[in-house]
């Protein structure tokens, strides 16, 4: 399997899964998280999927400082609904990574380690996206804007061409280094493309 390199040099994120260490499927229950590994889930690497990851990783952080976030732990709230623009495509990164799901996700042993009634959507919230420790309440209100990181002119004739499924041979090349660099420089400049408001 080949992909851009550069999936390789993204900072990844471990957390700790008490229902993983229950039942012996990773060593004290740490799983790690790549971008590679959403690009596998989602089937493809693009602005959206970046900015997901990023939201995800960056919001722990700021959730859990110099801690190691608790996967199961953690609701997310997004203001739109699951139905518009690319909220589920994001909702299901964050789903991923942080193990919370609304009705239709692990029930749990006995009280324990149940991962449904943690996803929620038309929430009201100031930001497009809220996490919450569980255990703290804590929240963190997450903002994705890559607008300040330009893609290369030629690309939206080229995806023009690509969704009247007329790029060539040699076009097809140049839109796939031209979209994959822009992914690219949004994940290296995360401090520019996603504001934190913790609350």
């Amino acid at each position: 399997m080949k992909y851009p390199l550069f999936f390789e040099a993204v900072e990844g994120m471990s957390l700790y899964d008490p229902l993983s260490e229950a039942l012996g499927t990773f060593e004290n229950g740490i799983v790690s998280f790549t971008y590679l590994d959403v690009v596998k889930n989602a089937g493809h690497s693009c602005p959206t999927i970046a900015g997901a990851y990023l939201s995800v990783r960056e919001g722990l952080k700021a959730l859990y400082q110099e801690g190691m976030p608790e996967r199961g732990n953690i609701a997310v709230f997004f203001r739109d609904a699951k139905e518009q623009g690319t909220t589920g495509v994001v909702a299901n990164v964050f789903s991923l990574i942080s193990g919370a799901t609304d009705t239709w996700g692990f029930k749990g042993i006995g009280t324990h380690f149940s991962r449904t009634n943690r996803l929620f959507f038309q929430a009201n919230i100031a930001t497009p996206i809220q996490i919450e420790r569980l255990d703290t309440h804590q929240r963190v209100g997450i903002t994705y804007d890559p607008s300040c990181i330009k893609g290369d002119e030629r690309l939206q004739p080229l995806m023009n061409k690509l969704a009247q499924g007329s790029l060539s041979v040699e076009e097809k090349r140049v839109f796939e280094t031209l979209w994959q660099e822009r992914v690219r420089k949004i994940l290296e400049n995360f401090d520019k493309v996603i504001t934190l408001n913790l609350d």
